[in-house]
């Protein structure tokens, strides 16, 4: 499959540069028959007995400046995770000049360059005490390089459901939560179950290859816990829905997908790509924002919908929705 096949002209000016507030305000299609909507109509969009899931992934304050000790010339670090031997990766730049052994300091810590750079990812070792409290307190949120407007508060980059840290960008999808949208959804008898992803540089960069099949998916740590793999057993047994709120609910749960369309419970690291012809075994139906072109979101929304996606997007732009990370959302069925 061409990367060019998912991709559409986006004009800038559908590039959201605001968070509408209050954040249920932002508007949501139905691409089932196409209807305009606000994201606060969610539950009535649904069905009593459908289970709404969500990312309850916090978002790191992860861009740092740092500075070389060897020359004192500047470099910016996206830090993403930390590995099982306590090394962190993260992305630098500049990078190109960047070698195993050099000393950044960024924030009071010693950084040193373990491995790489590789394609501007490098290995880390971050000395500190408490490394998650010195990113905090050195850092700031990594707002998405395509948004140019100003957050009066940073936690308008967080969802409602936030809670676990590791992510280097938000599950946008939730951002349009608000409590009065969880309450509609409670009234309806929908619960909401939680999964954890913690969301990495593929959502910054695009598919460098010509051919979707070449791309390297970068590896993500994600996570169900019991009570949510209990929640969607239920939900089969009801005759319910499995509505992923966002492209990493969709990604971890077919992740630990069984045959039976339940998931099983656990942590492991994904790097599941869903393109089309795959066959989703436990998601029924997907909240999302629109997404970069030809990136791989776009490539797992075409592989839910099918080219129905196409007609989607072109709606969406004509009508004057706005894209991307504060943008607008839809709703879509297999």
């Amino acid at each position: 499959m061409r990367v060019e096949d998912f991709k559409y002209q986006l004009p800038d000016s559908a590039i959201a540069q605001e968070a509408i507030e209050p954040r249920h305000d932002s508007r949501l299609l139905d691409t089932r028959d196409m209807s305009d909507h606000r994201f606060l109509d969610l539950p009535s969009l649904l069905q009593p007995g459908d289970l709404v899931v969500v990312n309850e992934t916090r978002v790191r304050a992860a861009r740092i400046a740092g500075r070389r000790r060897d020359t004192g010339g500047s470099v910016e670090l996206l830090v993403l995770e930390a590995r099982p031997d306590g090394l962190w990766e993260a992305l630098a730049r500049p990078s190109r000049r960047l070698r195993p052994g050099i000393e950044i300091e960024i924030g009071g810590i010693t950084s040193t360059i373990v491995e790489g750079p590789d394609e501007g990812m490098v290995v880390i070792d971050l000395q500190a005490p408490d490394v998650e409290a010195a990113i905090a307190r050195a850092g700031t949120i990594p707002l998405p390089p395509y948004f140019h407007g100003v957050l009066d508060d940073p936690d308008r980059y967080q969802t409602i459901f936030a809670r676990n840290i590791g992510s280097a960008a938000a599950p946008t999808a939730g951002l349009h939560f608000t409590p009065e949208v969880a309450a509609g959804l409670q009234h309806r008898e929908i619960e909401i179950a939680v999964v954890d992803l913690h969301v990495g540089i593929d959502t910054f960069r695009p598919i460098a290859a010509e051919q979707v099949e070449d791309h390297r998916m970068h590896t993500e740590w994600c996570s169900i816990p019991g009570a949510t793999a209990a929640a969607i057993a239920a939900t089969r047994v009801r005759g319910g829905r499995v509505v992923a709120v966002g492209t990493t609910v969709v990604r971890t749960l077919e992740t630990f997908a069984e045959g039976d369309g339940t998931v099983s419970a656990g942590e492991c690291e994904t790097s599941l790509f869903l393109t089309p012809g795959i066959d989703f075994r436990v998601v029924d139906a997907l909240v999302t924002n629109f997404h970069v072109p030809g990136s791989t979101l776009v490539v797992l929304v075409a592989a839910f919908m099918g080219d129905r996606w196409r007609k989607a997007y072109h709606v969406a732009l004509e009508r004057g929705y706005r894209f991307l990370s504060f943008g607008d959302a839809m709703l879509a069925e297999r």
